[in-house]
């Protein structure tokens, strides 16, 4: 399933459930956020989009702290997790996406090569408890398959998420 799909059925989730979305985007650069507002009517369930592309905006826009960017890297699961965490609190959303990666083609390493990306999505259930969860993935490609292949898994995750 292609993104586009990906994010209509996303749409028909929110929009059941009266919630809105949140994004923090770095390595694919406001790519997921550009998918869900092609859709007419995005403004019902989509809420805003962080671009947060350096680690000082990951530290301004969505209060990651510094600390944690040094200990584990950017590209990261904490930091996936903690970029999540900062959009659904600064917008006030029931859930939010964040991605972080190397989509290259430089920039890579021998722990983490080019196509690493790290995945964190943060869900408010019912009891109002939010519920956060982690992947990390390896893509191949050139760099833009790798920023097509994190949106479409991002969506994905996330819709597979609420089907649970």
């Amino acid at each position: 399933m292609n993104s586009i799909n990906h994010a209509k059925e996303l749409a028909q989730l929110l929009t059941t459930k009266s919630w809105k979305l949140a994004l923090a985007e770095s390595c694919t650069g406001g790519l997921v956020c550009a998918t869900l507002t092609e859709l007419s009517g995005s403004s019902a369930w989509f809420e805003r989009g962080y671009i947060t592309y350096s680690n000082q905006a990951k530290t301004e826009c969505l209060g990651v702290p510094a600390e944690l960017i040094e200990s584990h890297g950017a590209v990261s699961e904490p930091v996936a997790k903690a970029m999540a965490q900062g959009a659904q609190i600064n917008a006030g959303v029931d859930l939010a996406i964040a991605i972080t990666g190397i989509a290259g083609p430089t920039g890579g390493s021998k722990d983490k090569p080019v196509g690493t990306v790290c995945f964190g999505w943060v869900i408010r259930n019912v009891a109002g408890t939010n519920i956060t969860t982690c992947e990390t993935k390896l893509f191949d490609g050139d760099r833009q398959a790798i920023r097509q292949q994190a949106t479409d898994h991002a969506l994905a995750g996330l819709i597979q998420l609420l089907k649970n």
